[in-house]
């Protein structure tokens, strides 16, 4: 599985960027892919301390609501 970072969908994008271990490694960049391996080494890492850790937060749908 391949996870996409795309900082333009990111929820908390402007607020957490300066503490999100993409940007602190590559800057801010319009979207990223990472696979599961790339993935959990990041997270060792932040784990570490050595780099902060993901803060990607994705936009999720709310209920649908169906008027009567």
């Amino acid at each position: 599985m391949t996870t996409r970072i795309d900082c333009d969908t990111c929820v908390v994008r402007g607020l957490a960027c300066h503490d999100c271990v993409i940007t602190v490694l590559l800057g801010p960049p319009p979207e990223l892919l990472i696979d599961d391996d790339e993935l959990r080494a990041l997270d060792v890492l932040a784990e570490g301390g050595l780099v902060p850790p993901l803060r990607l937060v994705l936009p999720v749908d709310g209920p649908h609501v169906e008027s009567a």
